[in-house]
């Protein structure tokens, strides 16, 4: 957020939310709104980063009126984008993803003279349901470029540390013109297939030892990656990234076979002395290459569409149960109930949904 006002709406990590003025959250949603929806589009596509970032905001609003706008927006967004390389990033806490980030997304405006996108998504407070790392000050270099755009945004508790609106919010970047898209995920041993499923490329950084208590994180996910990078190979700890990333070449034999027909790899590489960092764009560009001709590019893009699709059904029909007079009079009531053990899960939930579905479809069953 770059206005004062919204920024008073802020607060603090492991700070009580104070309540804040109605009238402050009046004027603030109003200001979103003070833009139309064509003037939020042609600020897009002429790569506007304000209106960019108003835009997404605008995105992860949960008011109906804001979602409505937004669904417009990314509507009229969707045939200006599709254009740009995919990449997800994630690691174990302490691999070093937010500086590899910064030095990849450097190394593409100083040498590929291309724009980058950060789509950062941290851990949610649970107190303010704010985001707690604030990845953007944790690449400051990065973040000073008028070629970059970060955008750290809260997982509010969703699979994998993905944002809920993460995919509409790389759709806008590639509609503003960012070439590359880069999103970080939390990494913290959730499922990391929400991220899989709207990328095209898939990077797992580790970092030599991390210890065995780390190897349950590490293998599911390093069966979705594309590419393994062991950061922090500088300096003493050399020697054991190299280690590390033969270790990791190995295990990569056991795993099944990917359907693009691209063969993970496996590199060392330094965020601090920029070692290995264009080989490592070198294998995302040979990836694409690959997808590309070989047809998987479209054929994973047009799955990942259908996923989309599926996740916005189930949000919406999880909304529309929330909302439901009848949910809302009994959900309280049947939630303690079901704490005090004197009803079972099984049973309050199929009370509900019959009170959601009506009495004629109960009958129906």
């Amino acid at each position: 957020m770059t206005d004062a006002n919204e920024s008073a709406l802020r607060v603090s990590p492991g700070c009580v939310a104070p309540e804040p003025p109605q009238d402050l959250i009046t004027r603030v949603a109003n200001r979103r709104r003070s833009l139309s929806r064509q003037q939020y589009v042609d600020g897009i596509l002429r790569g506007e980063r304000a209106i960019l970032a108003k835009a997404i905001t605008l995105i992860e609003s949960s008011r109906a009126a804001d979602r409505e706008m937004a669904e417009q927006i990314v509507e009229d967004c969707l045939p200006h984008g599709g254009k740009s390389i995919r990449v997800g990033i994630t690691g174990v806490p302490g691999a070093g993803k937010s500086s590899l980030i910064e030095a990849i997304g450097t190394y593409l405006i100083d040498q590929h003279k291309q724009k980058v996108a950060v789509l950062a998504i941290d851990p949610s407070s649970q107190v303010s349901g704010g985001s707690i790392l604030g990845d953007k000050t944790r690449m400051t270099s990065l973040s000073s470029s008028e070629m970059a755009f970060i955008r750290p945004s809260p997982s509010r508790g969703h699979s994998g540390g993905v944002a809920q609106r993460t995919r509409e919010a790389m759709l806008l970047c590639e509609a503003a013109g960012y070439q590359n898209i880069l999103i970080e995920t939390v990494g913290v041993g959730q499922s990391e297939t929400a991220v899989h499923d709207m990328v095209d490329f898939f990077l797992l950084i580790l970092l030599a030892g991390a210890g065995d208590e780390l190897q349950g994180i590490k293998r599911g996910v390093m069966e979705m990656a594309d590419l393994v990078a062991i950061n922090k190979a500088d300096g003493t700890n050399l020697a054991a990234a190299e280690r590390a990333g033969t270790e990791a070449q190995n295990a990569l034999h056991y795993f099944p076979s990917f359907a693009s027909r691209w063969t993970p790899r496996v590199l060392t590489c330094s965020a601090v002395t920029g070692k290995s960092i264009p080989d490592l764009w070198n294998c995302v560009l040979e990836h694409n290459a690959l997808i590309r001709a070989n047809g998987w590019l479209n054929l994973n893009r047009q799955y990942q569409t259908r996923t989309w699709m599926h996740e916005i059904i189930q949000q919406q029909l999880r909304e529309q149960f929330e909302s439901h007079p009848a949910i809302r009079e009994h959900m309280g009531a049947l939630e303690q109930e079901v704490m005090e053990g004197r009803t079972t899960s099984f049973r309050a939930a199929r009370t509900l949904l019959e009170m959601y579905s009506g009495p004629e479809a109960a009958k129906a069953e």
